[in-house]
């Protein structure tokens, strides 16, 4: 797990952690349903439970993806501009490459075949939750899926990438320096 300070916004402390041979994903997904939807006196400790952003880890170029999303949520919340209910949904919003909040959380939160799983939190310890095995953030690159993040970001005919064809290094370089520009810019641009 990895935890990143940020003092510019009320001292907030974030944790991160990376998830490999998630078998639960099912479950967590239909927990966090449940919590949304649930009318019972318990809604804010089930919602508490599960308050953090659920991250498909194949989507995620790097951690300056990540981070940049981070911030910029932290940023829009600092400055009463949420475009979702929760920091922890802002992040999601902010790494999907359109406004559409559903088509985010679809796309870019916890599904039931998810294997792979990032989990940030605003402030709490998520390992009670994950049934998976926490891995160091270095194994990102290896559960990163570039075709589904050049697909999400319409990369397919991009002329940068069509120049390094067949330089792989080179071209995930390019797609990560093209989705961490377009999250550092979204709210620029929403």
């Amino acid at each position: 797990m990895e935890t990143y300070y940020y003092s510019q916004f009320n001292h907030a402390v974030v944790h991160v952690a990376l998830f490999d041979n998630v078998t639960n994903a099912a479950a967590i997904r239909s927990r966090i349903v449940q919590a949304a939807r649930n009318l019972s006196v318990d809604r804010n400790t089930e919602r508490e439970a599960v308050n953090f952003a659920f991250i498909d880890a194949r989507l995620i170029s790097s951690t300056l993806h990540l981070q940049t999303a981070i911030y910029q949520a932290l940023l829009a919340e600092a400055q009463g501009q949420l475009r979702t209910k929760t920091v922890h949904s802002e992040i999601l919003w902010t790494l999907n490459p359109t406004n559409n909040i559903t088509e985010a959380i679809r796309r870019y939160g916890v599904s039931d075949g998810l294997t792979a799983l990032i989990v940030v939190r605003v402030d709490r310890c998520m390992c009670d939750i994950i049934q998976g095995c926490m891995v160091p953030f270095q194994l990102l690159s290896q559960m990163t899926d570039w075709s589904i993040i050049k697909k999400h970001y319409k990369l397919d005919l991009e002329s940068a990438l069509k120049e390094v064809q067949g330089n792989m290094d080179r071209e995930r370089f390019i797609i990560n320096n093209i989705v961490v520009s377009s999250v550092a810019m979204k709210n620029v641009m929403a």
